[in-house]
């Protein structure tokens, strides 16, 4: 018995299925575009990084229903390691098999790699400088409000 790598569901997508290859449910292209964007508003810890994917992924596009969501996210948190990040490369193996996983995956840490790298260099080059010290003192209150509000969100 052949077992396709990325199980169709049942869920309403906005993808037409006939540009699509086989064991996709949307197109790549698609797919990369949707989790650039998401990796490049996730951050503030999981709670805000899954709240981002629900609103990207269920509310707007629906490319997964709530519950196939809920369920996923369910499973991932009784998984040791961080539940976002296995939520993220579910879903995309879910949408676009193995490559979807592995793109979600890393499009998912790399922003936030590279800005913690670009936020280090400054830091070290400048941090006892005024106006860098007043740029991270202001970070904090924002961070801790995209956090507040992902857990309204999640509930």
């Amino acid at each position: 018995m052949t077992q396709s790598s990325a199980p169709h569901t049942d869920e309403p997508t906005n993808a037409g299925q006939a540009s699509t290859p086989p064991g996709d449910v949307i197109p790549f292209r698609q797919a990369l575009g949707a989790w650039t964007l998401i990796s490049l508003q996730t951050f503030g810890g999981p709670a805000g990084q899954i709240a981002v994917m629900q609103r990207t992924l269920v509310d707007e596009k629906r490319w997964i229903g709530q519950q196939r969501f809920l369920h996923a996210l369910n499973y991932c948190m009784l998984l040791p390691g961080p539940e976002a990040q296995q939520l993220s490369i579910y879903v995309g193996w879910l949408l676009n098999g193995v490559r979807g996983g592995l793109a979600a995956g890393t499009l998912f840490v790399l922003p936030g790699a590279l800005a913690m790298l670009a936020l280090s260099a400054v830091y070290v080059r400048f941090g006892d400088t005024t106006i860098v010290t007043a740029l991270f003192n202001g970070i904090a209150p924002a961070i801790l409000a995209i956090v507040a509000h992902a857990v309204w969100r999640v509930g």
